[in-house]
């Protein structure tokens, strides 16, 4: 087989593949490869940005291989950094399991659950002894790791960096050889703690892992990495017309990454599309209806993927109220309610945190007039359109009328 013929698995949307001409040996070998994904369970939800690894390892089930998920209940339980500037919190082990469901719900919204191995961390952590630990840590020294940029960084800026940090690399790596990972995805923040795991097998006798590093899927800004705590994300599990909605927000710039990294349209294809935009010969505002289209497709199905594309047209392009938007009954507010109160009883927003935020911000609207204070519920009319941002709106009836 010529490495031509490989070009859909290691040419689109990878970053780097250590080392490439050793993988493509394995892809030929014929036999079953095992795919080492893990993932930390400290949220349940999955966006776009992690969409761009599980695509590949879909790819290469299609193939014939095997994916082997590990759930990160054990590190996550003693506080997991995974490259970050500061040491998330810790979570109760309800907390892991719950999480873990969720997001393995989404996961299989792409990857094939009946070609996938799920494993726990703590099946082999959990029966560690101090002087397995101990071992461990003895194969790597200091300054390796604070070669790694967020540790070098860190250190010369006199930031704390706590021993379970240098720890979790370690950790990381070990899973490699309690699951004879061929090889293992992540993204290029993951970079480190891929190579680490490879040279951990190769002391412990096995043949090391190929590490294959995805990029990353900048965010509805266009500018820093996708991520929940950013609110700069797309989640894989959202409404359609809300998935579609944020994907027409993106910046011009993102359309040509986002074809290439998480839909299928031909390379040669995105090859014109790209020159078209260069050469302005095109609409960017086509552009991005398509590749919502294709997005929405993909996870929801074609039917919804066209409605979401007429709710856009109609609330958005054409600026009208839709005729289905969603009306609650409920009980007449208190004399004490507050509009944030209000907007997360009818589902416009998750917190009231979150809701005075934007009410702060003028993101939300009560029959198309813009409100910035809290204001009392019951100063709000049934029937009155309240809408937050361009996508949410609804509607109050109260039960007693």
């Amino acid at each position: 087989m010529k490495i031509t013929q490989h070009d859909p698995i290691i040419k689109r949307g990878v970053s780097e593949i250590i080392v490439e001409s050793e993988f493509i040996d394995l892809l030929e070998s014929g036999r079953e490869l095992r795919l080492k994904m893990g993932f930390d369970p400290s949220a349940p939800d999955l966006h776009l940005g992690h969409a761009v690894g599980l695509r590949k390892l879909r790819q290469l089930q299609d193939m014939g291989h095997k994916v082997v998920v590990i759930v990160g209940d054990w590190t996550a339980q003693i506080g997991d950094p995974s490259g970050q500037s500061v040491t998330r919190p810790t979570l109760t082990a309800d907390e892991v399991l719950q999480n873990a469901e969720t997001y393995l719900a989404q996961f299989h919204k792409i990857v094939d659950k009946d070609k996938t191995e799920v494993r726990m961390q703590s099946d082999w952590f959990g029966k560690f002894s101090l002087t397995e630990v101990v071992s461990l840590t003895g194969r790597f020294t200091v300054a390796q790791f604070l070669a790694r940029e967020d540790f070098s960084n860190r250190f010369k800026n006199n930031h704390p960096i706590a021993i379970t940090e240098l720890l979790y690399p370690i950790l990381q790596g070990y899973d490699s050889v309690a699951i004879e990972s061929d090889v293992e995805f992540g993204g290029t923040d993951q970079r480190f703690n891929l190579l680490v795991g490879r040279d951990l097998q190769q002391m412990m006798g096995q043949r090391p892992q190929q590490c294959f590093i995805m990029p990353i899927l900048v965010g509805t800004d266009g500018v820093r990495k996708m991520s929940k705590s950013l609110g700069n994300y797309i989640g894989v599990d959202e409404a359609p017309n809300e998935m579609y909605g944020k994907t027409m927000s993106l910046p011009d710039s993102a359309i040509i990454p986002y074809m290439e990294n998480i839909t299928d349209i031909p390379i040669n294809e995105i090859a014109e599309i790209s020159q078209a935009l260069i050469a302005q010969t095109v609409n960017p505002m086509s552009l991005k209806k398509r590749l919502a289209k294709e997005i929405v497709t993909q996870f929801h199905g074609a039917p919804l993927a066209i409605e979401a594309e007429s709710h856009f047209e109609q609330t958005i392009q054409r600026r009208e109220v839709p005729k289905d938007f969603p009306s609650y009954k409920i009980a007449v507010p208190n004399e004490n309610d507050r509009l944030s109160q209000l907007l997360v009883i009818i589902k416009l927003t998750d917190s009231i945190s979150d809701a005075k935020r934007l009410i702060k911000q003028g993101a939300v609207t009560i029959n198309g007039l813009s409100v910035k204070t809290n204001i009392l519920a019951n100063t709000i009319t049934p029937g009155s359109i309240i809408k937050l941002g361009p996508r949410r709106l609804a509607t109050i009836e109260y039960l007693n009328d």
